[in-house]
């Protein structure tokens, strides 16, 4: 039976100085992070580590350098702003390479902070659509905080946690973050995306990045067969 407690409670086990990982896309766990700002005022040098961060990231904004560092590994809209003062930083490193960093200590975590799908009768949660580096962080942190939220879709494979691996659970329902990185793009996108779907052969296996650019190369691969897709991201 899992014991779901408040979100003021579940992150008041993070102390000043402590190094927390932070889900990312769609698994941001805005809510508890957003619990954690209102607990600034007890906390000092605390360290934000994530990759891409999406929606309402309040500890991102100004008035809480004092109390959060933010350590992006794949700078994000929300967390530029931080990146580029005095209280954040960058560290350029391939996706495959930011596990060795928990796993060997260089960035070892005290806390992650993760959104969930809820349990299975077996007791598993899943990471739902962002598996990538949070595996590893749940592996290896001292202590994992999930947010579980109903709406988050249940994947399999790698991304399947024991609930005996997670510390605390807050039960938080909302809809998950979309973003149309194609609502910006204009005549030149189009040009550009219609350009380079013509040099990808039928039956390529494609790798896409995200951004404008390459959802026109999407919306140009409509006469296109047998395409095979390898990649880390995908909007």
């Amino acid at each position: 039976m899992i014991n779901y407690v408040s979100a003021e409670e579940a992150v008041s086990v993070v102390k000043s100085g402590d190094r927390i990982f932070s889900h990312g896309s769609a698994c941001t766990p805005n809510f508890l992070l957003n619990e954690l700002a209102k607990q600034s005022h007890r906390l000092q040098n605390v360290e934000m580590v994530s990759i891409t961060q999406q929606g309402d990231v309040a500890i991102a904004q100004p008035g809480y350098e004092g109390s959060f560092k933010i350590n992006s590994l794949f700078v994000s809209t929300p967390v530029r702003q931080a990146v580029n003062s005095e209280r954040g930083d960058f560290v350029p490193i391939f996706l495959s390479e930011i596990p060795i960093l928990f796993k060997n200590n260089i960035l070892p975590l005290d806390v992650a902070i993760i959104t969930v799908s809820p349990p299975d009768k077996h007791g598993y949660v899943t990471l739902g659509t962002s598996v990538d580096i949070a595996r590893s962080a749940v592996d290896t942190a001292k202590i994992v905080i999930a947010q579980v939220n109903p709406k988050m879709p249940r994947t399999h494979g790698d991304g399947m946690v024991h609930v005996s691996k997670i510390d605390k659970f807050v039960w938080h329902e909302e809809e998950l973050m979309t973003i149309d990185y194609g609502a910006k793009a204009g005549e030149e996108e189009a040009k550009i995306g219609k350009y380079v779907a013509e040099l990808i052969d039928d039956k390529a296996t494609i790798q896409m990045g995200i951004g404008t650019i390459p959802d026109a190369v999407l919306k140009s691969l409509g006469n296109h067969k047998d395409l095979g897709i390898h990649t880390e991201m995908l909007s």
